[in-house]
């Protein structure tokens, strides 16, 4: 059963945007915390340097105690099929995934198609974090012009189903689609 926190409901699929370093990932965690339920945080990023070990390493001392860690930078379906009622699922973060595939190659429709039919089927709460990279300027390669285009594109299709959509900027943050409990 969803948790109540004074008389609303909890939403069930809450996506946090934003750009780097905007505090979106320090909401998306005070948002788990608060719902009072088991805690998992699922991590798309790979570590394959020195920067983003300590970038995970200051994540995980942000986090504290009280989570519970599974690594699923490619397949977020087993990740997120095997929760429970009485969990939330922090997914951080939709853009190190999208990477993830579009380096490796892989069709990037079919997983997007995977990770909603997974987001549907899971029974815990989920909060998915994701960035805002429509805001810059136009990139000055195929690549990057390509990888922006999918993750609008994957953004709108997270947004377009999830209960609680906020934004954050500067640490500051608005609600875009529903409610904060």
């Amino acid at each position: 059963m969803d948790q109540f926190r004074g008389k609303r409901l909890f939403p069930k699929y809450s996506l946090v945007l934003g750009g780097a370093a905007s505090g979106k990932s320090a909401f998306a965690e005070h948002l788990s915390v608060i719902s009072g339920k088991n805690r998992y945080y699922i991590a798309t990023s790979q570590v394959f340097d020195d920067e983003m070990r300590v970038k995970i390493d200051r994540h995980i001392t942000q986090r504290g105690v009280g989570w519970t860690t599974i690594e699923a930078p490619y397949d977020l379906a087993p990740a997120l099929g095997g929760r429970r009622g009485d969990e939330i699922c922090l997914i951080d973060c939709a853009t190190m995934w999208l990477s993830n595939h579009m380096l490796a190659e892989n069709d990037l429709q079919a997983e997007q198609t995977r990770l909603q039919t997974a987001l549907r089927n899971c029974p815990a709460n989920v909060v998915m974090v994701s960035n805002e990279v429509g805001h810059g300027i136009v990139p000055d390669n195929a690549l990057a012009r390509q990888f922006r285009e999918a993750q609008g594109r994957l953004n709108i299709a997270l947004a377009g189903e999830a209960d609680l959509v906020v934004q954050v900027v500067a640490g500051l943050t608005q609600v875009l689609k529903g409610q904060l409990p």
